[in-house]
């Protein structure tokens, strides 16, 4: 039986789309279900075209008991994918699936995390600071931003030239290849179990990587 993921995306959602080709390709696992706060958001549209159930909902529904608690209990993922999620993940959903909710953060943690450090912001404050490097945190989700235990961080160089575009652009390309690889290393369970520390383990190549999509209108 494949293993069973679900998506919460706020915004363009090509992050999401890339995953969801990934896992179309294998008998492994698949994306069942794409949710989203803005029922506007374009990431709604890609998942339907992908032929995979899409549904926005309201804030109040995300905290509600009786809301998306209840959608995702029906759909019973074995992993639960924030792929630019710009709210903070309820506790009643993180109690209920206890180290099955990961992110992605386009820095590299502990640096430029929390609340409000996301997508522009975050990679303005890297050109700012003139960082020698860069790249991109996946982690597990806990109470706290960008606190939970971290599975795998991927590096870019900088050159003294960038701007928060062209470190953008080096961010989605690592996004792209890692993220579902790393996706299905958690459901293959060869990442550590996160502890109360931030350390995690970055995945393990006994199982791997299928070849990612083509990232072609993605961008």
């Amino acid at each position: 039986m494949k293993k069973r993921i679900v998506i919460f995306a706020s915004g363009s959602g090509t992050n999401a789309e890339n995953i969801i080709k990934y896992f179309q390709r294998t008998q492994f696992a698949e994306v069942v279900l794409v949710l989203s706060n803005k029922k506007d958001a374009k990431v709604l549209e890609r998942a339907n075209n992908l032929k995979v159930k899409a549904i926005p909902f309201t804030k109040d529904e995300l905290f509600s008991e009786i809301g998306i608690l209840e959608i995702l209990k029906e759909s019973k993922p074995d992993l639960i994918v924030l792929a630019g999620f710009l709210l903070k993940f309820p506790e009643i959903i993180l109690k209920e699936f206890p180290n099955k909710v990961i992110n992605i953060h386009p820095a590299l943690l502990p640096k430029y995390g929390g609340k409000g450090m996301y997508g522009s912001f975050v990679h303005e404050a890297v050109v700012k600071n003139n960082e020698a490097e860069t790249g991109i945190t996946i982690h597990f989700v806990n109470e706290n931003y960008d606190e939970g235990a971290i599975i795998s961080q991927k590096k870019v160089k900088l050159s003294k030239t960038e701007t928060a575009e062209t470190v953008a652009e080096k961010i989605h390309k690592l996004e792209y290849e890692w993220f579902p690889k790393i996706i299905e290393g958690v459901l293959r369970k060869n990442v550590p179990s996160p502890s109360k520390g931030r350390p995690g383990g970055d995945v393990n190549q006994k199982h791997p990587p299928l070849t990612p999509p083509s990232n072609e209108g993605n961008k």
